[in-house]
């Protein structure tokens, strides 16, 4: 099996788990820190789709796999947007949750 391939189906489960909870926060409630770990969830799953088509061979237009390529800085930017929103979204939850609930400790 491919190596990039299988990276991206070890990493679809919990990108995808992270998607699923996420979608499912928002559901429930909607707020602002659920709408940012939503979207930081979404960029994961789309470093995950990167990786795909990385290892497939699809979109060869975006040169996967080369350090100057459109593919590169999509995967790139994908990362540190999902990461940094997911983070953030997670941080505002709890902060937002310890202001409305202080006998919860």
């Amino acid at each position: 099996m491919n190596p990039t391939l299988l990276k991206a189906a070890l990493l679809a489960v919990p990108a995808g788990t992270l998607l699923y909870r996420a979608v499912g926060l928002c559901r429930s409630e909607k707020s602002a820190a659920n709408a940012l770990q939503l979207f930081g969830a979404s960029f994961l799953m789309i470093v995950v789709l990167a990786h795909v088509c990385e290892s497939l061979g699809l979109l060869s237009l975006m040169r996967w796999g080369a350090s100057d390529s459109p593919g590169h800085y999509l995967d790139l930017a994908s990362a540190v947007l999902g990461v940094a929103s997911l983070s953030g979204g997670y941080f505002l939850q709890r902060s937002t949750t310890r202001t409305q609930h202080p006998a919860r400790r």
